[in-house]
């Protein structure tokens, strides 16, 4: 008499905030859902590892597992994009002006 597998619904929610995550990364507000979903998806795990296959989904964990890191990767690419930017904008345009008769 052992119980049906069933779904977890965990397992939607990380693939769902790892997809925000990754449509969100270039805006650096990728972080937050991506954050999200990792803690979900231990915690997923651990519930479907104690559950003994009864519950499943892990498909679903380790997609949203995968988008939430590339949410992080993009976020962390655009905040370096935004520095170096920042850091050329405020080297100005050309070097050292020198009076005409310097060597």
């Amino acid at each position: 008499m052992d119980p049906e597998p069933a779904s977890s619904t965990k397992a939607r929610a990380v693939f769902a905030l790892g997809l925000t995550a990754l449509i969100t990364g270039p805006l650096v507000g990728g972080v937050i859902p991506a954050t999200i979903a990792l803690v979900m998806a231990r915690q997923t795990h651990r519930q479907q590892f104690a559950a003994a296959g009864y519950l499943t989904g892990n498909k679903w964990v380790r997609r949203g597992r995968g988008l939430a890191w590339a949410g992080i990767v993009l976020a962390l690419t655009a905040l370096v994009v935004a520095v170096i930017a920042g850091l050329l904008h405020l080297a100005g345009p050309g070097g050292q002006d020198f009076d005409t008769t310097t060597d």
